[in-house]
Parts: structure tokens; C-alpha cells; sequence
């Protein structure tokens, strides 16, 4: 790897750091100044995020399939300053359905620019060797969070929450379009270059993924792995509570999943090489199906609270980084935008609704009825892809 692909990985992980800061780690961060300010309901507010997943998942095809055609940089780059935009007029809210509104649209500038998109062009321009640069982009991004709450709450105090969500809006306007147009630029020109000397692959505008048995397979898998994460990640605070945590220690052990995502790209990328990808993803699966089962355990052994947070935190780290992988090794190069875009439908629609479904369930049968399903639903998930994958399973490089 050439020291100017270093410094493009390099920008792009600021950038990507930046908008998940910004936008999806935002929402969180200033949700309960939204509640302080305005009258509306938790479940109203909450809404305005269910409404930003799915614009989110209802762009992504599109945004894949300009992702083919070589308008990644355009596409993540302006999506990244659609983002930026929409939390300066964020600030300016005053009315639930101005709130709706900004919210929507953030969720189309989601779509186009987090993990989603940026890994599926990195993927497609630089080819089997992009897992180890999505990784080094993870391993900073993953701290976008870290950033987020900190930021949000120290301003807010401060100031107010609009100043905040301004701040937000300078980071990615200022610092994180720039970078993204820049890193992806390097990379799409590289690919072009490489396009020219060996004839790789163009894209196809037809739909033949979706008459294949493997992409559903995986889009269900993997739809299922977020119904488990999106439950866990919008519940893990009441939860624990319930099994009989107190508060300090639930914010504590909710605040060290983000880390623990970390160590496990870390761990992930000292693997030898001849461990396969298909490997990595299914013992994944199997390290978050452990992790449900150490918090279902947690009410009577606290201790399993531990294997808890690193199992599920570890092992959805590295999901985030071998799912494009294994989506590509299992489907092929050709179109691997427009296939990415049709995935991540079915995967975002999981995590919009893991909230909702979680409270459901829980008003009938509590957290414990709650785990038991989300166990079968990972459990469930990890054969999904363990089918899709069982004739192709190939080094990892």
C-alpha cells in the first residue's frame, strides 16, 4: 500500500468519524434536550429516528448503483454536506413536523455516506484487498461515538442544544466533506486507472442478484443480526435495570461495547490470512448468540454482564468490516454497489424496527420474553448465512 493510500484511508476514517459523530450518534446525544425543550413524547421523539433509518434504507439502492457508475466520491461527498446542512437547520426546529422533516433528511445523507455506502465503494475501487482498509477506517470511526456525547453534552451546557447541533454541522461541513472528496477521489482515480490496464468488470444495470438464493440468505441473516443489535443497543439501559444493575453500572457497561468493537477489529486484524472471512463472520454469529445468552444469565450471575459487553461488542465490531467481505466473496465484484444498496434495505428496515419491537414485546413479556427471542433471531441468522456461504468459502487476503 502506497503512503498516499495510507493518507486517503486516513481521511476518509476522519470523515466517517465525523458524520456518524454528527448525525447518527447526535440523535442520542441530544435526545434528552429535545425532551427538556419541546412537549412531545418519547415515542414521538424516537419516531423522527425510526423515520431517518428508513429514508436511509429506501436510498440505499440507488446510491449503490451511482456507486457502479463511478459517482462514489459525488455520492458520499454529498451526502456528507446534506448531512452537515440539515444539522444546521436541525438548530433552527420549532415544530414536531419541522423535526420529522430535518430528520428525513438526515436519514437520506445517512444513507448515502456512513458505513453502508463508504464500504461498498471502497470495496468496489479497491477490490479484495479493501477489507484491511476498511478496518483501519473502523478502528477510528469507532470512536465516533466517544465523540459525539461528550460534545453534545458539554455544549449543551454550555450554550444550549442548538449550538450544539451547530457544532456538529461545522465539523462535517468544514472538515469531513473535504477529506471524504478527497480520499475518495484517490481511490475512484485508481480504480479508473486499473479499469484501463486490465479490463475489470463494468457495472450491470440488471437485478440478477435478486433472483439468487444466497442474497437472500444473507440479506436475512444479516436482517436478523440487526433486529438482535437494534433491540440490545435501543434497551440495554432499561434492561439492565431490570435484571437488577444500577444505574451507574448500566451506563458503564453500555459506554464499553464501543471499545470492545474496537478490540475486536484489532484482534481481527492479526488473524492469519488463511482464516477465512466466511470463518470470521460465523464465529461472530456465535460470539453474539454467547453474548445474548451472558445477558439473559446476568440477572442471576452479574459477572456475565463481562461476557456480555465483550462478546456482543467484539464480535459486531468485526461483523461491521466482514459483512461487505463476505458479501462480496459470496456474490462476486460485478455490481457490488447495486447488491450492497439492495442489502442494506432489508438490514436498516431490521434496525429501525428492532426499537419498536423490542417495547412491544417487552409490554407483553418483559425483557426475559425479549432476549429469548432475539436469541433465536441471531441464532437464526447465523444459518441463514452459513447456507448462503457453504460452496464458497475463500482466503482471506
Amino acid at each position: 500500500m502506497h503512503r498516499t493510500d495510507k493518507w486517503a484511508i486516513a481521511a476518509i476514517a476522519i470523515a466517517e468519524t465525523l458524520i456518524w459523530c454528527g448525525t447518527f450518534y447526535a440523535f442520542p446525544a441530544l435526545f434528552v434536550r429535545f425532551e427538556a425543550e419541546f412537549s412531545w413524547s418519547k415515542p414521538a421523539i424516537t419516531g423522527a429516528l425510526t423515520v431517518a433509518i428508513v429514508a436511509s434504507a429506501l436510498v440505499s439502492p440507488l446510491f449503490g448503483r451511482l456507486i457502479d457508475r463511478g459517482l462514489g466520491p459525488h455520492v458520499l461527498t454529498s451526502n456528507i454536506l446534506l448531512g452537515g446542512l440539515m444539522m444546521l437547520i436541525l438548530s433552527q426546529v420549532q415544530t414536531l413536523w419541522q423535526f420529522y422533516l430535518v430528520w428525513a433528511l438526515i436519514g437520506i445523507a445517512m444513507g448515502g455516506s456512513l458505513y453502508e455506502p463508504t464500504f461498498a465503494f471502497m470495496t468496489r475501487a479497491i477490490g479484495r484487498t479493501a477489507t484491511r482498509a476498511i478496518t483501519l477506517v473502523t478502528l477510528f470511526a469507532g470512536f465516533a461515538g466517544t465523540l459525539s456525547f461528550p460534545l453534545g453534552h458539554y455544549v449543551s451546557e454550555l450554550s444550549s442544544w442548538r449550538a450544539a447541533s451547530l457544532t456538529y454541522a461545522a465539523l462535517i461541513i468544514a472538515f469531513a466533506a473535504p477529506l471524504m472528496w478527497w480520499g475518495a477521489r484517490h481511490f475512484e482515480h485508481g480504480f479508473r486507472s486499473n479499469l484501463e490496464m486490465h479490463a475489470l468488470p463494468r457495472s450491470d444495470p440488471s437485478n440478477v442478484h435478486l433472483h439468487s438464493v444466497p442474497f437472500w440468505l444473507l440479506a436475512a441473516g444479516f436482517t436478523l443480526l440487526a433486529v438482535n443489535h437494534g433491540v440490545i443497543l435501543n434497551h440495554i439501559l432499561p434492561l439492565l435495570r431490570e435484571r437488577g444493575f444500577d444505574a451507574a453500572s448500566a451506563v458503564f457497561a453500555a459506554s464499553m461495547i464501543g471499545p470492545m468493537q474496537v478490540v475486536g477489529r484489532i484482534v481481527m486484524m492479526m488473524t492469519p490470512s488463511r482464516v477465512s472471512t466466511r470463518a470470521i463472520v460465523l464465529t461472530c454469529f456465535v460470539g453474539i448468540t454467547f453474548a445474548t445468552l451472558a445477558l439473559i444469565g446476568a440477572a442471576g450471575f452479574p459477572l456475565l454482564i463481562a461476557g456480555f459487553v465483550l462478546l456482543h461488542g467484539a464480535s459486531f465490531g468485526v461483523m461491521s468490516i466482514a459483512k461487505p467481505a463476505i458479501t462480496r466473496d459470496t456474490m462476486g465484484a460485478a455490481n457490488f454497489g447495486a447488491v450492497a444498496g439492495a442489502m442494506a434495505v432489508p438490514y436498516l428496515l431490521g434496525v429501525a424496527v428492532a426499537p419498536f419491537f423490542g417495547s412491544l414485546v417487552w409490554e407483553f413479556g418483559g425483557y426475559d420474553t425479549v432476549l429469548v427471542i432475539i436469541l433465536a433471531a441471531v441464532s437464526a441468522g447465523g444459518i441463514c448465512v452459513y447456507l448462503a456461504t457453504r460452496h464458497r468459502a475463500p482466503r482471506r487476503t
